[in-house]
């Protein structure tokens, strides 16, 4: 285990503080923690691929980062008709 895999064990309890925000609060508190899962998981995912020297994970993450935004944008728009 080197250090990439260890700084990407200690992001998992934001990950999880963000899934239980996303659950248990209102929607404006889910939509931040919503972005600020997708940011922890594009992190994650690069600290994986360079603890493992594998880096078919760095364009997981760059795809993940894009639709995480894009994906945000939408659920924005929908709470936006709903108020």
């Amino acid at each position: 285990m080197n250090v990439w895999l260890i700084a990407a064990l200690a992001l998992l309890p934001g990950l999880v503080a963000c899934g239980v925000t996303c659950v248990c609060f209102d929607v404006l508190d889910a939509l931040v923690a919503l972005e600020l899962a997708g940011v922890m998981s594009t992190l994650e995912l690069m600290l994986l691929a360079e603890g493992t020297h594998r880096q078919p994970f760095i364009d997981l993450a760059l795809a993940l980062a894009v639709m995480s935004f894009i994906g945000s944008l939408v659920f924005v728009r929908l709470l936006e008709r709903r108020v």
